[in-house]
Parts: structure tokens; C-alpha cells; sequence
């Protein structure tokens, strides 16, 4: 499940250092005033088997602002969305967000207008045609062609050998941490978008935003529309466009 947040701002552009990385603060804060016992778990020790955090979110966007080369345009009406497959964790965003009236977005105030909660798609079929609004992150193993480790920061794009292996593992590892069906296949990569690198905490992150299509069970694709596809779904990477 999702939240959709109308937002309004004054400010003419998001700095590129704060186009993502204040989210993850911001989900966490609101946590804290409604769920906190719930938010500091998934900050210490994540869910699940694997210790993963169940929650994802996009860049705030405002469709109205003038586009200007090399600026994140803001100004105006805009939309935030966030969303988790956990609704403990929507629910209690929502409860924080009706006391607010501001979001500190990285220094720039986003006034709160409106929250409409957002219902995953069904797919019935068992197949889904998802796009990221945000690069999907992804590490590899890291091995040349002889298989010694040459790094740890084994970040791959879309177009690399590894990355539809270690894509479809994680998307298995979200489904084990849900208790959902694990049988979730990646069909086929159906366009990548641009490379591009945002700050977060630990810093740079590469990737590409991807449309895939993928076959699973009904369930396990809604759990994966509300979570993210790839890794660092929590800093804001790998958020699917409803």
C-alpha cells in the first residue's frame, strides 16, 4: 500500500544532494511519533529473515515547476509518495502526516496539503509490467572473469551480465522476509532509462531507473509495486511510478 501526499513549496529547486536522501529520515521521524516501537525495529534490525527494511519512496515531484537544465525544478504543487507492503508501517505514516503541516525536506519546507492512501494493482494474472521512477540499485559479486574479488562496491547497471541474477534473488529475499511466495521469476528487462548517482548517508549510488516484467504470485507483485525493485528501496532507490 502507498501514500500519496500533495505537497506545496516555495523554494525553486531541490540541491541534487537532497533529491532523495532526506526521505529516509523523514519515514523514520514520522514512525516515531505514531510507531515507535515498530520504526526503531526496522531502523536496529530490519524484518525478516534477511533483516531487510520493508519500505520504499520516491522523489517529490512537481509536474507544474519550469524544467531547467542541470536543476531538480520544485515550486508549487507537488506529490511525495511512500509506501510499504507492511500496513502497520502505512498506518502509521498516515496517523503522523495528519498532525503535520511541514516536511523538513533537506532544509527546503514542503507544507503537507493533503494524504489519499493508494491500493497496490491486483495482478490477477500473475504477471506485472513495473518502471521506476528512480535508478534501481544493484551489487554484484564483485569477481572478475577468474572469479577472484576485485571490490566490494560491485555496483551493476541493468545492461550487465550479473545484474537479472542478483535482481531476481532480491526479489525473493523481499518475498521470504514477507512470508510470500518466493517463486518470483524476472521475464525480461524492457527498457532502461539514463544512469544516474544520488548522495544518500553512505554515499554516491549509481544505478539506472528499468521497466521489468515479472511473474509471480498476485500477492508477492503487490507486496513488490509498494516496497521497490532492487536494493536500497529505504533511501529512495528503485521506486516503482504507480
Amino acid at each position: 500500500m502507498r501514500l500519496r501526499v500533495a505537497i506545496a513549496t516555495s523554494a525553486s529547486e531541490l540541491p541534487w544532494k537532497s533529491v532523495l536522501a532526506p526521505g529516509r529520515g523523514v519515514t523514520y521521524d514520522l514512525l516515531a511519533s505514531t510507531a515507535g516501537e515498530l520504526g526503531a525495529r526496522l531502523h536496529e534490525k530490519g524484518w525478516g529473515p534477511h533483516g531487510m527494511a520493508p519500505f520504499g519512496y520516491g522523489a517529490p515531484v512537481f509536474a507544474g515547476a519550469p524544467r531547467r537544465r542541470g536543476v531538480y525544478a520544485a515550486g508549487g504543487h507537488g506529490i511525495w509518495e511512500l509506501g510499504s507492503p507492511l500496513l502497520a508501517v502505512v498506518e502509521g505514516w498516515a496517523a503522523a502526516l495528519k498532525e503535520r503541516q511541514l516536511l523538513d525536506w533537506g532544509g527546503v519546507a514542503l507544507r503537507v496539503r493533503s494524504v489519499e492512501p493508494v491500493d497496490p494493482p491486483e495482478f490477477d494474472s500473475g504477471r506485472a509490467r513495473l518502471r521506476t521512477a528512480t535508478p534501481v540499485v544493484m551489487k554484484g559479486s564483485g569477481k572478475d572473469e577468474q572469479g577472484e574479488r576485485t571490490t566490494r562496491q560491485a555496483w551493476l547497471l541493468p545492461t550487465e551480465p550479473e545484474f537479472p541474477i542478483y535482481f531476481e534473488r532480491n526479489l525473493q529475499r523481499k518475498a521470504e522476509t514477507l512470508g510470500l511466495d518466493p517463486d518470483v521469476r524476472l521475464e525480461q528487462i524492457t527498457w532502461v532509462g539514463p544512469k544516474r548517482s544520488f548522495a544518500v548517508s553512505a554515499g554516491a549510488k549509481p544505478g539506472a531507473p528499468v521497466e521489468v516484467e515479472l511473474h509471480g504470485s498476485p500477492e508477492t507483485l503487490r507486496a513488490i509495486w509498494s516496497w521497490g525493485l532492487g536494493q536500497a528501496n529505504s533511501a529512495g532507490f528503485g521506486w516503482v511510478a504507480a
